[in-house]
């Protein structure tokens, strides 16, 4: 009788979780965002997937409860691996889809940024590419700067699916 007192009490108090309550949603004090995406891709395809990073951060700031301005968010792009290719103009169809995202962003004010010396390795000179992107001297430098700048750096990890939704859960 007295542990199921004590439990009770302890239910009562909050201290132990009630065996069938749920998950709850939360609204957290979110401040504009300060973020930098890292994009080094293994292959060019895989760019829509890290897109999806992009919007993940976007999205839930710019709607309700936050309702941020597209102009209180401070987010930069930095591209230096094989994605380079798509933002090359004569590209421009064969990565048409990621391409329309990448300037539906721009124009929301996130800053797309090349790292120099990988478009030197592929034979890119600054007239090559979109007129959103904007072309850095590297990647690494541009990198720290923004971290300097108190920006957090965040890098998409794009997995290859093995499972279905319906067959893991």
């Amino acid at each position: 009788m007295r542990h199921l007192f004590a439990a009770s009490l302890a239910l009562w108090l909050g201290l132990l979780p009630p065996a069938l309550a749920g998950g709850r949603h939360v609204t957290p004090p979110y401040a504009p965002a300060k973020a930098v995406f890292d994009i080094y891709l293994d292959d060019p395809a895989k760019l829509g997937s890290a897109l999806y990073w992009v919007r993940a951060l976007l999205n839930p700031l710019m709607e309700a409860p936050y309702s941020y301005a597209p102009e209180d968010l401070n987010i930069v792009v930095v591209i230096h691996g094989t994605e380079i290719v798509t933002v090359a103009k004569k590209n421009e169809a064969r990565y048409r889809d990621v391409v329309e995202r990448m300037r539906y962003y721009a124009s929301l004010g996130v800053a797309f940024k090349v790292c120099g010396e990988a478009a030197a390795d592929y034979g890119y000179a600054a007239k090559d590419f979109q007129d959103f992107v904007e072309i850095v001297p590297n990647a690494m430098t541009e990198l720290v700067h923004w971290q300097q700048q108190g920006y957090a750096v965040i890098t998409p990890q794009i997995m290859s699916k093995k499972f279905s939704i319906e067959g893991i859960r």
